[in-house]
């Protein structure tokens, strides 16, 4: 990496199409690498920032640790993985929430009031387990990778976390949202030693994305 060059992690996935718009808005050009290939690194037209697509969960390590300087993710891993990275921005796309939920058919609905113990499956055991230890009831964490609808009806779980969008996927599979845990969005992250060594460039292109952000223009135009 150049000296002076700013690297930022994008996630694969859903984030990464509204991510590469947010920085083309922010007057940064040449990402085209990376959106009609399998390309996983790029610089951009001018050399001061190198992009690098990752994992969405890779992000925060790669922040905190200083690989790259900066990242987009979304608040759901921030909330599982409570990392040691600054955040200044939300960045407003990409929202989804996470939410308890649990089999349409099942007697005890809403917050666990009077309920001793829960067993819940979940790609977020983290998040699951605060919640529901600040509800005052014992929790058995079944972590899971996918498919996370499906446990309560293989009698693996009584309620499950997870993201949400449209709700659709709990509907087809015979669940009811009982509770909302937090709103997920993109959130802009970075390196804390970044902020310091490299003050001008980071904070630069916080501000640009800032405007983009709060609608102050497109191709917001770089500092000279």
């Amino acid at each position: 990496m150049q000296r002076g060059q700013i690297a930022i992690a994008l996630p694969k996935g859903r984030l990464f199409p509204e991510a590469i718009k947010l920085f083309e808005a922010a007057g940064i050009h040449g990402l085209e690498g990376l959106t009609e290939s399998r390309r996983l690194l790029c610089e951009d037209s001018t050399g001061a920032y190198r992009f690098l697509i990752l994992r969405p969960a890779d992000i925060p390590t790669y922040v905190e640790y200083g690989a790259t300087d900066m990242g987009v993710v979304g608040k759901d891993i921030l909330l599982e993985q409570e990392r040691d990275v600054y955040e200044p921005l939300d960045l407003k796309f990409g929202a989804c929430r996470l939410v308890v939920a649990q089999p349409k058919n099942l007697q005890s609905r809403g917050r666990p009031v009077g309920v001793s113990a829960v067993r819940v499956a979940t790609k977020y055991p983290q998040i699951a387990e605060r919640y529901f230890t600040e509800q005052g009831v014992q929790v058995e964490i079944i972590r899971l990778s996918g498919s996370v609808e499906l446990a309560p009806s293989l009698g693996l779980c009584e309620r499950i976390v997870d993201l949400v969008d449209t709700g659709r996927t709990l509907r087809e599979n015979e669940l009811e949202e009982v509770e909302e845990i937090a709103i997920a969005t993109a959130r802009l992250i970075v390196n804390r030693a970044a902020l310091k060594t490299k003050y001008q460039q980071v904070r630069g292109l916080i501000d640009r994305l800032m405007t983009v952000v709060r609608g102050g223009g497109h191709d917001a135009t770089p500092p000279r």
